[in-house]
């Protein structure tokens, strides 16, 4: 154990506390049991060290990683006894979902040490949410998503702005303190500001090895799934990133793509929870899980534009933006008349140019514009909606 201890301590003191994610303070930190989940890179190591490092007695605490390679010859029900017996109380496991049967060890370490409060992430939605239901008495379950624009403007450019509500942001009382022009930060937002590894100059190396390993290895292993089929998953991936936004006709791209119509179905629904795509329902059953697919967007414009390049249609990007951005707070369906409804307001996006026609004048309709600085009346600059979270 002395060689985790000693790795836990050079990533503490590495650890800086500047900068923390929107969630930080929301997690339930004293509760005994707590599952942090979210797509591969978004921040949540960083965000549990930040925790040890400001709040906890580090003497008291652990921060191990799953694959690390003591795991190949130890158990971590055992571990957590070791750690028990020499008066630990915060155990933190990273990637447990690279652990072996993880979520029965993670039940027992419950059952076991009620003393000892436990917080694990994975970087792979798709199994922590498969192993979680065993755990739905035990653990509270946390969703990380990436850097919404106004985290963004903080650590890439140390510019604070307070978070903005929905009814704030629809009547224009958004201020960019110290910033005249928010529309050149905008738009390096949109290609490489997701991430929080956007700072480092191999931004699209690394995102492209996110993608990769996601459909590679977190896809395949959670539904049994072969090399091949990865191939079909990264076609489909291309298909949508080049969509000008993304209608999904499935016979068609059943018969591109060379699988059953209900195989693709299952291709969807993989990749959303992975956190590469984003599929936008209809309100017809009030339950937007359950609502039919209108259109399918990839997760975030960093990998429009890592997949696209300079074939990227501006309309995807601008949708895009919107839904990922919105959904962390508001439930956002698809509309009729419109792009997108978050009750009780309807929005239709597009550029500058774009005309109020297609909406009503009924108070609770909106023109999403790009390309604008500032907003007026119904109309509201699309970097706006940046700064929900």
């Amino acid at each position: 154990m002395r060689t985790l201890y000693q790795k836990f301590e050079r990533l503490l003191q590495s650890t800086t506390t500047d900068f923390k994610r929107y969630l930080y303070n929301k997690i339930p930190w004293e509760s005994r049991m707590i599952g942090i989940i979210g797509a591969r890179g978004v921040g949540k190591t960083t965000m549990i060290l930040q925790h040890i490092k400001e709040k906890l007695d580090s003497k008291k605490a652990l921060y191990v990683s799953a694959d690390d390679m003591y795991f190949g010859v130890n158990k971590l029900i055992d571990l957590a006894d070791d750690f028990h017996k020499n008066a630990g109380e915060y155990l933190f496991i990273d990637e447990i979902h690279k652990y072996p049967d993880w979520s029965r060890e993670i039940k027992n370490i419950y059952d076991s040490f009620p003393a000892l409060r436990v917080v694990f992430t994975g970087s792979s939605v798709l199994d922590i949410l498969k192993g979680s239901a065993d755990l739905s008495r035990r653990a509270i379950m946390c969703k990380l998503q990436g850097l919404s624009f106004r985290e963004y403007l903080k650590l890439f450019h140390n510019h604070d702005t307070k978070v903005y509500s929905l009814e704030e942001i629809i009547h224009n009382e958004v201020k960019l303190e110290n910033i005249q022009h928010p529309l050149p930060l905008f738009k390096d937002y949109l290609r490489r500001g997701y991430y929080p590894f956007g700072l480092e100059n191999e931004m699209n190396v690394r995102l492209g090895q996110v993608i990769v390993q996601t459909l590679e290895s977190d896809i395949p292993q959670y539904a049994n799934l072969n090399v091949g089929t990865s191939r079909k998953l990264k076609r489909l991936l291309s298909i949508i990133a080049e969509s000008v936004p993304f209608k999904p006709n499935f016979s068609k791209i059943s018969e591109m793509i060379g699988v059953s119509r209900n195989s693709l179905d299952d291709y969807f629904a993989y990749m959303e929870k992975a956190g590469l795509i984003g599929q936008l329902r209809n309100e017809s059953t009030g339950i937007r899980e359950l609502g039919k697919v209108e259109k399918v967007y990839l997760d975030n414009t960093n990998i429009i534009f890592n997949l696209a390049g300079e074939k990227t249609n501006v309309g995807n990007i601008r949708e895009t933006f919107f839904f990922n951005q919105m959904r962390v707070n508001n439930e956002v369906v698809s509309s009729k008349k419109a792009d997108f409804v978050i009750e009780p307001y309807t929005f239709e996006v597009g550029g500058k140019n774009k005309q109020q026609h297609q909406i009503e004048k009924d108070g609770n309709s909106f023109v999403v514009k790009d390309d604008i600085e500032y907003g007026y009346r119904n109309v509201i600059p699309l970097w706006a909606f940046g700064l929900n979270y």
